[in-house]
């Protein structure tokens, strides 16, 4: 099964989401391009990253994929880990079936590389992140982090991607919020 360009989004920044969603009051948004302009510097971390993701309630395409491919034990290890998580939202977006075919046994291969591909080792941070410009995934792949200015604030992305929400930390590592599925290339 060949997946579109956009659907490479998928499965760590739904991680990212939850976290943020948790610990974000009533963010700012930002002028139209739904960013989360206001940083919140979150109370300390309450569990690893599948709890965190759970206990936000908005990770559970992410947390499924997770479970199918395998990788829950991956995720609450020691660490650390640094997971774009893609909300449910984010999923949603995806072609209609996507996610269902990936979730498939005959697709976890292809579901392991695009999970992977949203995780980087280590704990890297937002400003880590920009300074570096670049992370090589566990699943091999590089991710291009960059800052896109909207007039009256900047906001980080990832190959493209908005991170809407940054620097949720876990007992194992860091969440940064993504709002679409990252695709490794084929």
């Amino acid at each position: 099964m060949k997946l579109q360009p956009f659907t490479r989004l998928f499965s760590i920044a739904a991680l990212a989401v939850v976290a943020a969603v948790m610990t974000a009051p009533a963010a700012m948004a930002c002028g139209g391009c739904g960013c989360s302009a206001k940083k919140e510097k979150p109370a300390g971390p309450s569990g690893d990253i599948v709890e965190t993701a759970a206990s936000a309630g908005v990770f559970n395409t992410l947390l499924a994929a997770a479970e199918a491919a395998g990788l829950v034990e991956t995720l609450q290890s020691e660490g650390p880990l640094t997971v774009l998580a893609p909300t449910d939202a984010a999923f949603a977006k995806l072609p209609e079936g996507t996610v269902e075919s990936l979730l498939e046994p005959e697709n976890k291969d292809q579901l392991v590389a695009i999970l992977t591909y949203h995780v980087v080792p280590g704990k890297v941070d937002s400003a880590a992140a920009l300074e570096a410009g670049t992370a090589t995934t566990v699943q091999g792949g590089e991710l291009t982090f960059s800052v896109e200015s909207h007039g009256d604030h900047d906001h980080a992305q990832v190959n493209g991607v908005n991170i809407i929400k940054t620097d949720i930390e876990t007992t194992n590592g860091m969440i940064h919020v993504i709002d679409a599925v990252l695709l490794p290339a084929e």
